[in-house]
């Protein structure tokens, strides 16, 4: 409806409505930034002339392979050049691309590729035996092509066409297949499935298109940065960072392992100036050892999240030069949502005050249109920093729904917003800050603990490296907090030490009633695996 009395001839035309899509971004950068560098990996250095070519010759050569628009194109790769090049060469010839997790069990990865209909998989030489297998499984196998990586270690098998020498067949010139309906798919990607199957997230081009952009505002991005892929690009598509990179003229610095010596290389060496990872990749950063660590003396700006930061952590980390924004959101949400926006007059905060301001999710991000905090009957909490509630989202940022599950997709949606199924509270000033998920509360004679608060202490201790608390069973309260330990090496703080120690800051009933000293189980992304840890604690 118009708000004019007379809208004769204002309507939607070719001249002023097409459909966004990130794809537009490369196609720009290409004729803005054509010599600047936009991909680098070891010897693999390309500017966005280049980069845009050898995306057309990847989206020609998968059309001349009989992807038609629709199909979905899988790939098993880490963050390498041929990663980020499927992300604007498989959406340009209208396929729909799915990043899987290269560390998800064959079981699982043949079931995406049956459940997504994979009509095409690249693969790294590495995770070869992974894709045949979990490709010979189905009715019709999708069609393998190879990515090798001779300098990490993998070369090619020959066993299968190789990327190179796929793309080389297809045309630098191939009209690329933008979206007439910016509600098309561009991505697929599956939930890490800790209970029963994985379930299919589907993004659109709108969404992707509007999350790079507000990326761009929230992290304060200027012309040309260098950003470092620790993100794995099969995680959320990269929080959008590589469809993100060719707005500014930035070059996407690609890292294949993810570790702490690969990391100050990039700093120091190709002068990254952002990345994004999960808490744990500080954690790392910290407590390099220093044959690891280098010298730099620009300030690099990080994205955290996957999980709330210790403000420990937030405290070692600033002083070595890293300026950290923590961000929140989901799979469901394209990656991140919401940002700790950081406030001129909390400048003078330092130390613990400081840390536990950044430690919170913060406010919707600028393609949200609300996010907000409510009870079990959907009425938002008192912002008062005491209560809690569900995060619920709405906007633009949030998934098309679940493929092929409209029963999971409407649970999802009911009420007219996507609910996280993380537990915060809110604070006065519209800051939200993660309690825990629903499903890691722990009830212990009635009373709620927040496993998120107890870990948080831990990490204060010097020589806890990373800490997980779960519940316990436990025959007089019901449920106890049990603590899981990673120590830095060469430390050996006894059980009774780190109970003391929380006990120092927590309400007694809050601290641990058993510490367990083990390496933690982590996801590809950094996440610590409660899921896992649960089970082992039902057992103590």
């Amino acid at each position: 409806m118009g708000w004019l009395a007379d809208e004769t001839g204002l309507g939607k035309c070719a001249a002023n409505h097409v459909a966004l899509t990130p794809l537009s971004f490369l196609r720009r950068a290409a004729a803005v930034f054509p010599d600047h560098p936009a991909v680098v990996y070891g010897d693999h250095r390309v500017d966005y002339r280049t980069y845009h070519a050898r995306c057309s010759r990847l989206a020609s050569a998968l059309a001349a392979a009989g992807v038609a628009p629709g199909d979905v194109v899988a790939t098993l790769l880490p963050n390498i050049p041929a990663q980020a090049e499927a992300h604007f060469g498989v959406p340009a010839c209208g396929a729909v691309l799915n990043t899987i997790n290269t560390r998800l069990d064959l079981d699982t990865v043949t079931y995406i590729f049956g459940h997504g209909g994979a009509k095409v998989v690249l693969a790294d030489s590495q995770f070869l035996d992974l894709a045949e297998q979990a490709a010979a499984a189905q009715d019709t196998p999708p069609l393998i092509i190879e990515v090798p990586d001779a300098a990490a270690g993998y070369p090619a098998s020959g066993r299968h066409e190789t990327y190179e020498d796929f793309i080389a067949k297809g045309d630098a010139g191939f009209v690329w297949m933008m979206p007439e309906d910016e509600w098309e798919s561009i991505a697929l990607n599956y939930t890490s499935g800790t209970t029963g199957r994985p379930k299919g997230v589907v993004y659109h081009h709108r969404g992707a298109y509007l999350n790079a952009m507000g990326q761009v505002i929230s992290w304060r991005m200027v012309l040309h940065p260098r950003y470092l892929t620790i993100v794995p690009l099969f995680h959320c598509n990269g929080w959008c960072h590589t469809w993100m990179m060719p707005v500014l003229g930035g070059t996407l610095v690609c890292c294949r392992d993810i570790a702490a010596k690969a990391i100050f290389d990039a700093i120091a060496d190709e002068r990254v100036t952002h990345f994004g990872g999960a808490p744990i990749v500080l954690n790392m950063l910290i407590n390099a050892k220093a044959g690891e660590k280098r010298e730099f003396s620009h300030i690099v700006e990080v994205f955290t999240a996957g999980a709330p930061p210790a403000p420990a952590t937030l405290a070692k980390i600033e002083p070595m030069g890293f300026n950290v924004t923590q961000v929140y959101g989901l799979t469901e949400t394209y990656g991140p949502a919401t940002e700790s926006y950081w406030k001129a007059d909390w400048e003078a905060l330092q130390g613990d005050a400081r840390a536990a301001r950044k430690a919170r999710q913060g406010v919707a991000m600028p393609f949200m249109e609300d996010i907000t905090v409510v009870d079990s009957q959907m009425m938002e909490i008192t912002r008062d920093g005491i209560a809690q509630g569900e995060i619920i989202f709405r906007g633009n940022g949030v998934m098309k729904g679940y493929l092929k599950n409209p029963d999971a997709t409407a649970e999802a949606f009911k009420g007219g917003y996507f609910h996280s199924g993380d537990i915060a509270l809110h604070h006065p000033d519209g800051y939200l800050q993660i309690a825990d998920r629903a499903k890691d509360i722990i009830i212990s004679g009635g009373e709620n603990i927040s496993s998120v608060e107890v870990e948080g202490v831990l990490m204060g201790h010097p020589d806890v490296l990373l800490a997980a608390v779960v519940a316990k069973p436990d025959d007089k309260w019901g449920e106890v907090p049990c603590a899981f330990i990673e120590l830095k090496e060469g430390t050996s703080p006894t059980e009774a030490d780190l109970i003391a120690f929380a006990r120092k800051t927590l309400a007694g009933f809050k601290a641990p009633k058993k510490v367990v000293f083990r390496e933690l189980p982590k996801t590809s992304t950094g996440k610590i695996q409660k899921f896992e840890l649960r089970k082992l604690a039902a057992d103590l």
